[in-house]
């Protein structure tokens, strides 16, 4: 029989993150509800309120690793509708200041998933729990307090449709509703300190347009995708992929660089970047979609794990924690992580305590904000901190990036950290060092 650690949990947003939480929860909670504002229809289409979800969209290495335990046979799943799913090293062509590492195979699984399809899959499988209920087409109003405003008792709500405003009682609240959330708000408002928070401003537009298979002119065959990485000297980038029945092209700019919307324009875009396969494959094809743009101004951290106090009951994931540079695709992977850090503390038998799971969540967050920021403070017109680490860092990638054209072993210690599955220290081991520093001693 279950042991739980309380009665309702409620979930602020059901995306990615707020899926996660709900899964996790549900072995823990009698009752869980997901709340959110969109018509959460069984079908895959994007949603109104997640305008990113046009967007090509990675799902790292860690994060496939994670959803795989959670949801087992989903990746299998995912294979026999269609979508692509390779090794991380060599179903990917990874280009860096226009060259590309050497393929190796990492052992590493990347799925080629629309965003909308992912989520949609997920959020079945989470539904089909018996304790798990989904209040959708709501607007969320604020939080409900204990009269001292030490606890979080409740969530009020406002159903779309204008109906009376309710309250939705709860033990445990988790915000995951994005980078809009209202949480330092609604602290602010029930007496609590700003909530600290970090920004690095990159000022980063993309714009994605889809085309017809196939393409006329093929870069990507039967792998997954090509990525164009944007460097200090040149911050353009993109990322062409392989989906189930068609083909996906974003292309990006920092620091104020704007692809177009026009077609003619965003083919011109695409014919400036440093890999000339990327134009050669489209220029020719059949655009499905008008090229649509999102807008990024920068990365932010909210510390909560600065906060001298907390009211229980509250706990906050995924981009409403954190959201970074969308080039890194950094973003459900970190949610998956998350929500590791989730499970431990609901396995301890009791309620989490917010200041001991925003500790660890920092823990968490720490080494892919460290690698999206520092990687973003190598364009010397990004505003920042540039510490010591961050300046080795900047100096040392790029020597990694080019031996591992040339060696196979340093492209599959790369994208091991680049995938989360290793930390960034990975990449100082003596042996990757010295390899590193071979290859330039030949150059």
């Amino acid at each position: 029989m279950a042991v739980f650690v309380g009665d309702r949990a409620v979930v602020l947003g059901a995306s990615v993150a707020g899926l996660l939480a709900a899964r996790l929860l549900a072995d823990a909670y009698r009752s869980v509800t997901l709340v959110d504002r969109d018509a959460l229809t069984p079908s895959a289409g994007p949603r109104r309120t997640v305008p990113q979800g046009r967007h090509i969209h990675g799902l790292l290495a860690r994060g496939q690793q994670v959803l795989e335990d959670l949801f087992p046979g989903l990746t299998k799943e995912l294979a026999e509708l269609g979508v692509p799913v390779r090794d991380f090293g060599t179903g990917l062509n990874w280009y860096f200041n226009g060259r590309m590492i050497r393929k190796a195979e990492t052992g590493l699984t990347c799925v080629s998933a629309e965003r909308p399809l992912l989520e949609a899959r997920v959020r079945e499988r989470v539904l089909a729990l018996h304790n798990v209920t989904l209040v959708d087409r709501c607007d969320i109003i604020g939080l409900d307090a204990a009269p001292d405003r030490r606890r979080i008792t409740g969530v009020r709500v406002q159903p779309s449709d204008g109906t009376t405003e309710q309250l939705l009682d709860a033990d445990l609240v988790v915000d995951a509703t994005g980078r809009g959330s209202r949480t330092p708000r609604w602290l602010h408002e029930l007496g609590y300190p700003q909530v600290p928070e970090e920004r690095v401003k990159i000022d980063l537009t993309y714009t994605t347009a889809e085309f017809a298979a196939p393409l006329p002119v093929d870069p990507i065959g039967d792998g997954i995708g090509l990525v164009c990485v944007a460097g200090p000297g040149r911050p353009r980038g993109a990322t062409l992929v392989r989906l189930r029945d068609r083909y996906a092209l974003s292309l990006y700019g920092l620091l104020g660089e704007r692809p177009p919307t026009d077609p003619a324009g965003f083919l011109a875009y695409a014919k400036a970047l440093p890999v000339p396969e990327i134009h050669a494959a489209v220029e020719h094809a059949r655009m499905l979609t008008e090229p649509v743009s999102m807008h990024f101004p920068a990365n932010v951290r909210h510390r909560y794990e600065r906060m001298d106090r907390l009211p229980d009951g509250l706990l906050v994931m995924g981009d409403a924690a954190c959201v970074f540079n969308p080039i890194y695709a950094q973003g459900m992977t970190v949610a998956a992580t998350e929500a590791v850090v989730l499970r431990t503390h609901l396995e301890r038998g009791l309620p989490p305590r917010p200041q001991d799971f925003f500790r660890d969540l920092a823990a968490a967050i720490d080494a892919p904000w460290d690698m999206a920021v520092g990687g973003d403070l190598g364009f010397p017109g990004v505003q920042g901190r540039r510490t010591l680490k961050v300046r080795m860092g900047n100096l040392y990638l790029p020597r990694l990036q080019a031996a591992a054209a040339h060696d196979g072993h340093l492209s599959t210690a790369f994208l091991r950290a680049a995938g989360l599955v290793d930390p960034p220290q990975a990449l100082m081991r003596p042996v990757v060092v010295y390899r590193v520093l071979r290859r330039a001693g030949r150059h």
